[in-house]
């Protein structure tokens, strides 16, 4: 998965993933659910699932910035009861650490779990 070049062609679908991922700014965070609200699907889900496979995730940056590719933020994407979801298609240990990790760089903190200030939840407009 951290290999030096990004060779994974996005479905439709997971493109519409990564263009929406793409505008939540740093330091927010975002529902699975309400990304799939904006791209008008039922299923968040296939949110996570095409989240699962991101080529352009920021623990790759260096493969995707080498390639000129722009790097997809997927650690912002979090579970809708304020917890931290998944992350690397795994629920726990050392991915969800660099998951918490990446979003403490950013100033979004999370106590016993779950966000502390759910009011830095970012909302797309449509």
């Amino acid at each position: 998965m951290l290999s030096g070049t990004v060779s994974h062609k996005p479905t439709a679908f997971q493109a519409r993933v990564y263009a929406a991922v793409r505008l939540i700014p740093r330091g927010r965070v975002t529902t699975y659910k309400l990304v799939a609200q904006y791209l008008g699907c039922r299923s968040w889900r296939a949110v996570g699932q095409a989240l699962k496979h991101n080529p352009y995730a920021f623990t790759r940056l260096a493969a995707v910035r080498r390639q000129g590719l722009v790097p997809v933020p997927c650690h912002r994407v979090i579970a809708t009861d304020g917890t931290l979801g998944g992350f690397e298609g795994r629920r726990g240990g050392a991915a969800l650490k660099r998951k918490r990790a990446l979003l403490a760089a950013e100033g979004v903190r999370f106590q016993q779990g779950r966000l502390v200030d759910p009011a830095g939840l970012y909302s797309f407009t449509v």
